[in-house]
């Protein structure tokens, strides 16, 4: 290097400690070896996991667990191809990560070159934004600007793809000053003063109000403008998935999940309610089924920082587009309270007539299971999920106190998500155990990264709900396809413990109901990771549960 000039791998490390990262993780490849190269030396500490899905799943637990933007990094090709189911799992989210890809050299591409893809136009469908830097001139102000727009507004994926020749260029670095994109423009409570006061009246008029909350509320920082906003107000609230932990779920005025799987008194509630108050949601399919059926004597206020969202799949009385954590200050300090006796009295009452069961009949159940876990730990745990039914008994069943303590996959529903954001959450939150409750054909999908969790002794808890089905699938199958259970079972699944023990991670395999608290005791009592292979009910299913395009009170099943 001479006359002060870097290379652009330099220039790429240094950017990334400037933005603060600490964590990346990865896996390198031939296009990235300048990259890895400069990482030898670098104060970064760099998780090397077992495939690169692994790596943007874990980068996506870590930014869901630590609010931080969550980096990581895969080569060209294949290694780049890999990662967009986790990058179209955190847009989905709205989830902040930066990722970083190799590419072949500039004079390369097009040409069909080893390892080359196009994931410059692969990835424009999930991802937020995207580029491909063409000079190492620009690779300063890419990074920078590439963290600004993961990590404002919603929040969302960057991708950025580096060429081999753009990393070993060498260019003197810049003094840059803060980012300006015109036109991104932060929206504020100011500019919703009229909607504000339409909503506060009615608020003020409403006599059966259910607040609505979701993933919004917490990737905008807003969760104690809420519960202040509920502390005062005294009005129920429900939740999405992804909202989990807005609101301490064992409170009186919690409801828990709203939707297809969602609690009944929940559903009965919004159904019932004559005022919506929608903060940070998106109205999706699972929570709202049939739109014409869901609160018909309600209106709705919907307050989100995006404005596609906001009529989007439901009809809006008041819209307010806007950071959350801006418009509930505003909310928290205006809003009065109102007596609404009669309300709470009927939500008490629905809660009391439709509470959460099971069928107790001495087999191994997955409620039991999650429902210990939940007493034991008082919902103090960070706890992931795969997709599927242990992902919707772990909702239900493991009731959360705290934001960013339930992390999942919940807009494209991965299965292999659950594990390597267990080990993205482990790494950014050692202050919380972390367990992962997965089931076997989820785990399966990622299964190899046990050799991360053992090769950074992560103390990640993981909890298989083992029933020897793609169980979610099995369910549907009974229920709407006349119990033809097609290509769902699995046959020759692994001894979960062999494999466990083959990485040299301790492992316990649980059959009856009277094993469960001591075994979830050993496992959260031993350091370092520790698997537990629950051999439960094989055709159990997740009870509530509403059909697809169901009105909110259209349940099926028994429970």
């Amino acid at each position: 290097m001479t006359s002060g000039k870097k290379k652009g791998s330099q220039i790429l490390i240094d950017s990334l400690i400037e933005a603060g990262v600490e964590h990346i993780f990865g896996f390198p490849g031939g296009a990235v070896i300048p990259i890895y190269d400069v990482l030898y030396d670098a104060p970064l500490k760099h998780i090397l996991a077992r495939h690169e899905q692994g790596a943007a799943h874990a980068a996506d637990g870590y930014a869901r667990a630590t609010g931080k933007v969550g980096v990581c990094i895969a080569t060209s090709g294949p290694g780049a191809t890999n990662l967009v189911t986790g990058l179209c799992t955190a847009q989905m989210d709205s989830v902040p990560i930066v990722a970083i890809t190799g590419q072949v050299p500039l004079a390369a591409i097009g040409h069909d070159s080893f390892q080359e893809a196009d994931i410059y136009g692969i990835s424009i469908p999930v991802t937020k934004y995207n580029y491909l830097v063409k000079s190492a001139e620009d690779l300063q102000r890419v990074i920078k600007e590439a963290f600004f727009i993961a990590g404002t507004g919603r929040k969302g994926v960057v991708l950025v793809d580096i060429p081999r020749d753009v990393q070993t260029t060498e260019v003197k670095p810049k003094k840059l000053g803060p980012v300006d994109i015109p036109g991104y423009l932060e929206p504020y409570e100011e500019e919703n003063s009229k909607q504000i006061a339409e909503a506060l009246q009615a608020i003020k008029a409403a006599r059966r109000p259910v607040v609505y909350a979701g993933g919004g509320v917490v990737s905008s920082g807003a969760v104690e403008e809420l519960r202040k906003f509920i502390r005062k107000t005294r009005i129920p609230i429900t939740t999405t998935l992804m909202g989990k932990g807005v609101y301490p779920e064992r409170d009186d005025l919690a409801l828990g999940m709203l939707g297809m799987h969602g609690t009944k008194y929940a559903n009965y509630s919004i159904y019932e309610s004559d005022l919506i108050i929608a903060m940070g949601v998106r109205f999706d399919d699972r929570a709202v089924g049939n739109v014409a059926r869901f609160a018909p004597l309600a209106r709705i206020i919907h307050m989100d920082i995006d404005a596609a969202e906001i009529g989007k799949r439901m009809a809006v009385h008041i819209p307010i587009v806007g950071d959350l954590k801006a418009v509930l200050s505003v909310f928290s300090e205006k809003i009065q309270y109102q007596v609404r006796r009669r309300w709470l009295e009927r939500v008490a009452q629905l809660k009391h007539e439709h509470p959460l069961t099971f069928k107790d009949d001495g087999k191994l159940k997955p409620q039991h299971i999650i429902r210990t876990l939940s007493d034991m730990t008082k919902g103090e745990l960070i706890v992931t999920t795969d997709v599927g039914q242990h992902q919707m008994w772990s909702a239900l069943y493991y009731l959360t106190t705290e934001p960013r303590r339930f992390i999942t996959s919940g807009g494209l529903g991965t299965m292999g998500f659950g594990f390597p954001a267990a080990i993205g959450a482990a790494v950014g939150r050692p202050d919380l155990p972390v367990v992962n409750i997965a089931g076997d054909g989820s785990f399966q999908m990622c299964i190899q990264e046990l050799a991360t969790v053992r090769m950074h002794n992560l103390p990640v808890k993981m909890f298989i709900i083992n029933n020897g089905y793609l169980g979610m699938v099995r369910q549907w199958q009974q229920l709407f396809y006349q119990g033809r259970y097609s290509h769902t079972r699995l046959e020759f699944n692994p001894d979960f413990c062999k494999v466990a023990e083959g990485y040299e991670v301790p492992a316990f395999r649980v059959t009856e109901p009277g094993e469960v608290q001591s075994t979830l005791e050993k496992a959260l009592a031993t350091e370092g990771p520790v698997l537990v292979d629950f051999h439960v009910d094989r055709e159990e299913n997740v009870i509530p549960m509403i059909p697809p395009a169901g009105g909110q009170t259209d349940f099926i099943g028994e429970g």
